[in-house]
């Protein structure tokens, strides 16, 4: 049975202010985009055993948001803030027991940098979006990706 790679890229936040672009919250727009993305999750069955968050606000909101809807609490995984590079993130691969599911919240261009790590495909993962990588023994494959208004018409439906 293949593990499950769940990224969403934190959603829309606030320019970055006094505080810096460590503090920036969402908007509410992010907020929605957040709730909207657990709940697009929660429609599809989707339950990560983990959900690791970046410990920057905007994605720790997101992250906290999206999982009211599994029923679950994000824990803060610190490569995720910036820089989180391929052979990181296949020891956070390696750790998942087979079958599992494991949902990353982060940033660009992390996100989209490891889903072509892990596929070979190219693509933009915009704020507030989805993408599901399935792992195979011999890599991974792009299963879906979901722009912010796919993911609020999946969580509304």
């Amino acid at each position: 049975m293949a593990k499950t790679l769940w990224l969403l890229r934190h959603a829309e936040a606030e320019e970055p202010g006094p505080g810096g672009d460590f503090e920036r919250r969402l908007t509410e727009r992010g907020e929605r985009q957040a709730r909207a993305a657990g709940a697009a999750l929660a429609r599809l069955r989707v339950a990560p055993e983990h959900v690791l968050s970046s410990p920057r606000v905007r994605a720790l909101e997101t992250a906290r948001l999206a999982c009211e809807s599994l029923g679950l609490e994000p824990i803060v995984h610190q490569p995720l803030g910036g820089e989180l590079d391929e052979a990181e993130a296949r020891e956070l691969l390696a750790a998942a027991a087979e079958g599992e599911t494991l949902l990353l919240v982060g940033h660009e261009p992390d996100m989209s940098g490891l889903v072509t790590a892990l596929t070979g495909a190219r693509v933009a993962i915009k704020k507030g979006s989805l993408a599901q990588i399935a792992l195979l023994a011999g890599g991974g494959e792009l299963a879906r990706l979901l722009r912010p208004r796919e993911i609020e018409l999946l969580g509304k439906s």
